[in-house]
């Protein structure tokens, strides 16, 4: 069985002192490949960093948008020249949070604006964050799709509900899943996850949080990633080397390698 986690923080703290061994257990379970994902500046060049590191890794470079308000003044820059690094696979993570409170919504809305316009003409893919904010991600989106076409990115570990997935596959996107498709009190993210179409769907572990059962509460790592994909494919009635068979192709295809 060969799985693909799209969504990782490997630069995290957590990881500093064993990263080595967690990818050993990643490819004992059969997850071969792992993107780790950026959230400010510093975060961009640390992902580009790992992946030149180690061979199953890919980066993305971006600023989350929680972190906007406190980036440098010159870390936009910073990322837009990390975007031409070597295995840099998508830009992001970006969007939109209403949840927390740490950078003015218009600011957000202007880096979201601007990790969309990068992925663009790099053409690579985009990571899109959102929460409570699900209105909004899919306006911005829907103004990008009407000038510009499809738009080729995830919705990284998706929470919203079909009417906002089915925007969002029509503007192009695909749906990602992490470990909270598992948990009990799930059964409405799930109905949503059971409709989205094998094609477009894709898995992720958001590591080091969001483990899935039987190991949240724990630190989440890219090997359990198998969990969230045994859960999506008992929704569906397909065996799991299927489903990791399927999302890994879709996950090779949005980000090109």
């Amino acid at each position: 069985m060969i799985c693909f986690d799209t969504h990782a923080h490997l630069d995290d703290d957590q990881f500093a002192a064993d990263l080595p061994a967690v990818l050993e257990r990643a490819a004992a379970a059969g997850v071969t490949r792992v993107v780790t994902i950026a959230t400010t500046g510093p975060s961009s060049a640390a992902c580009v960093d790992l992946a030149a590191r180690h061979s199953p890794l890919f980066a993305t470079v971006g600023i989350q948008p929680n972190h906007v308000a406190e980036a440098a003044p010159d870390a936009w820059d910073h990322v837009s020249r990390l975007v031409n690094s070597e295995k840099v696979v998508a830009v992001g993570e970006t969007g939109l949070d209403r949840h927390w409170d740490y950078t003015p919504f218009p600011q957000q809305e202007d880096f979201f604006a601007r990790h969309l316009q990068l992925a663009r003409e790099k053409e690579l893919a985009v990571v899109i964050h959102c929460r409570k904010a699900e209105a909004d991600v899919v306006r911005m989106l829907r103004q990008d799709f009407e000038q510009y076409g499809p738009v080729h990115g995830v919705m990284h570990s998706f929470t919203g509900d079909w009417a906002t997935a089915e925007a969002c596959l029509a503007m192009g996107l695909y749906i990602s899943f992490a470990g909270m498709v598992t948990y009990k009190n799930a059964q409405s993210l799930r109905e949503v996850a059971a409709r989205v179409p094998l094609d477009r769907l894709l898995v992720e572990t958001d590591s080091p949080y969001l483990s899935p059962v039987p190991h949240r509460g724990k630190r989440n790592e890219p090997a359990n990633v198998v969990h969230t994909a045994a859960c999506l494919a008992g929704l569906r009635g397909i065996e799991l080397a299927l489903l990791a068979k399927q999302t890994s192709e879709n996950a090779m295809r949005l980000f090109s390698h």
